[in-house]
């Protein structure tokens, strides 16, 4: 009888995501985690949406990043003004074939190719405050343990941070 997990082993892998969007996923992801953020794709967030990438900053700070893969996926999208509620600074990210113009200037902006990134606007700040800050750093702690966990489980091999690192 074969062992059945109660989490996906690849949780991440739903489908919901186009080919072109996890490529400017990864360049943006990169960047980050060039910068020293600790990263988070697909994180739900207490509202029910969830947040195509949430960075956790070395200063401490939580940035929101909406990839938009085409004009029309940034024009058919109404739930990205949500998102500021829940982080200190909120980006759009995408790629060089869509305009950076379509995008709001009281947002921040990432050029993505996916190899890497580049923050082509910064997000104003507009911090959160301090009970919606604890609740969205238990969330991202608790939703980073449980991949970690479910990929180990799976038989992943998971990467440890080096002990000055950590």
């Amino acid at each position: 009888m074969p062992i059945v997990s109660p989490v996906p082993v690849n949780p991440l892998a739903d489908g919901r995501q186009s080919e072109r969007a996890l490529v400017i996923r990864r360049g943006v992801q990169r960047l980050l985690l060039d910068m020293g953020a600790a990263v988070l794709p697909e994180l739900p967030l207490a509202t029910g949406r969830r947040a195509d990438l949430v960075a956790l900053t070395a200063r401490g700070d939580i940035w929101i990043i909406e990839i938009k893969s085409s004009v029309e996926d940034f024009r058919v999208d109404r739930k990205w003004p949500d998102y500021r509620l829940h982080s200190d600074r909120f980006f759009f990210a995408s790629h060089p074939e869509v305009p950076a113009e379509i995008f709001p200037e009281e947002c921040g902006f990432i050029l993505s190719d996916g190899y890497g990134a580049e923050i082509l606007r910064e997000a104003p700040e507009h911090r959160l405050a301090p009970a919606t800050r604890r609740a969205l750093m238990l969330r991202f702690a608790r939703t980073g343990a449980a991949r970690l966990t479910a990929a180990e489980l799976a038989g992943v091999a998971v990467p440890r941070l080096d002990e000055e690192e950590g």
